[in-house]
């Protein structure tokens, strides 16, 4: 019997050697090239690229051989690339459909399967829905060989990440941002992002900038608690004023202040809407999903921009930006998108355009912070993953879903918001939210709250009050 696919928040994601086997990748990209033959008006052609993960190379170039051998044209990156750097390809290729191979932040032992649309960016869920729907029980490999599908030109070598960097050298102002750059400690967690960062800002500290497939038995995931090498580098080096760090696929972000602080998405998501309307006069509508700051509301609104809530996956965001005109959009896991680049969450490029913001202001990220502070409030945020039996799971969530929580420890619940997951308040500047992860196998608790220290404690009575 064969394994059930399915694809998760972002894409479909297995452990290698179980269920992701080189018979359960032919049969997912054979659906990709079933539903994109059945596109009218798409070009028939696909990018594919794969991140450094273990087997990386190997499952891309049997995805292009899946792909070649139903008669379509695969331009495919030799070497690993990031996500936005295949998403961009797509764009750049006027290719039908982008394939990655990443688990993206995952643990070691995953990898992945992403589906990009033409326009650059994640494929809407009923697209990804459809593909589903035509995975094959089995699908036997080609016995052509990769170098013979190269032989009569079905499958070509691209350079995504020339691509990439030559775009970004178009779009900023990099000889201002180069003044920064000594000052900045990269942390590329043994991910896709490691060579563009190198390439644009040789000066700058690496951390992890080397070929490690297993990521130091580490999930790559740019958050505080795998990030704190890089905090502390930046504390016991006085000209180290601010970090950077990308995921796997380096389509995630995750910074740090001159003091070794974290920064989250949610304060990088409101210095992005700061600095591209207040400063670079652009305008358009502001869109984040579900587990993120209430404040980018309350920035929005005093720009007098449209604001909009989605349910939690990068891919709700980039439907909108499909038809709408998105200023910023982006999600708590570090995933964010700005206008006039791909339609696609990009944490170099978004790094990138905060150095940009930190050069033209010559200003440091703390400052930048403490002066949004004056228009939305300070506010601290973090996050819990309870690795839990399903059982329990399932029983946290029914209890959510029917009201049954009326208080967690001493905090008082005054209301529940269920777009995805249950966001419960407990003042006007405090919040706790539960939710079930959709890529992996564990429940998630949310909180904010005006400081750190209080930001703990609601997480703790959280935790205490749901496993109790």
């Amino acid at each position: 019997m064969s394994t059930t696919i399915k694809f998760g928040t972002d894409g479909w994601r297995a452990i290698i050697a179980q269920e992701y086997t080189l018979e359960n990748l032919a049969r997912v990209a054979q659906a990709s090239v079933l539903w994109l033959k059945a596109q009218n008006g798409l070009p028939q052609s696909i990018v594919i690229g794969h991140d450094t993960r273990f087997g990386g190379k190997l499952f891309a170039e049997t995805t292009a051989r899946i792909v070649a051998s139903n008669g379509i044209k695969v331009f495919i990156a030799e070497k690993f690339v990031s996500t936005p750097m295949v998403s961009l390809g797509v764009v750049k290729c006027n290719a039908g459909l982008g394939i990655v191979i990443t688990a993206s932040h995952n643990p070691p032992e995953y990898n992945g399967f992403k589906l990009k649309s033409y326009l650059g960016g994640p494929m809407v869920q009923n697209q990804i829905n459809e593909v589903e729907a035509l995975i094959p029980q089995a699908h036997r490999l080609p016995d052509e060989s990769f170098e013979h599908f190269m032989s009569i030109g079905l499958i070509e070598n691209i350079d995504l990440e020339k691509m990439y960097l030559d775009h970004a050298t178009a779009s900023f102002d990099l000889d201002a941002m180069k003044k920064l750059s000594t000052h900045l400690a990269y942390d590329a967690m043994y991910g896709a992002g490691q060579n563009a960062v190198r390439s644009l800002f040789p000066d700058a500290y690496l951390l992890h900038c080397d070929d490690n497939p297993g990521f130091h038995g580490q999930a790559p995931e740019p958050i505080h608690r795998n990030l704190l090498e890089l905090s502390n580098v930046i504390k016991s080096d006085a000209s180290l004023t601010f970090g950077l760090a990308n995921d796997g696929d380096a389509d995630r972000i995750g910074m740090y202040d001159e003091d070794g602080n974290f920064v989250d998405s949610h304060h990088l998501l409101l210095l992005l809407l700061w600095y591209l309307h207040a400063f670079k006069g652009m305008t358009g509508k502001v869109v984040i999903t579900f587990s993120v700051t209430d404040k980018m509301k309350k920035l929005a609104e005093h720009f007098g921009l449209d604001f909009e809530v989605t349910k939690i996956g990068f891919k709700y965001i980039a439907e909108i930006m499909s038809h709408s005109d998105v200023l910023v959009g982006g999600e708590e896991s570090g995933g964010l998108a700005v206008k006039g680049h791909i339609p696609e969450r990009d944490g170099v490029w978004i790094g990138l355009l905060i150095m940009e913001f930190m050069a033209k202001t010559g200003k440091s990220l703390k400052a930048l912070i403490q002066e949004l502070y004056a228009i939305v409030g300070s506010f601290a945020f973090d996050r819990y993953d309870l690795h839990l039996d399903n059982d329990l799971k399932e029983r946290i969530i029914s209890n959510c879903k029917n009201g049954l929580y009326k208080q967690l420890g001493q905090y008082p619940l005054l209301r529940m918001e269920d777009l995805d997951g249950y966001k419960f308040y407990i003042d006007d500047n405090s919040w706790v939210m539960i939710r079930p992860s959709g890529t992996e196998p564990l429940l998630r608790v949310y909180a904010q709250a005006e400081n750190h220290e209080k930001v703990i404690q609601i997480l703790e009575a959280t935790k205490n009050a749901l496993l109790n």
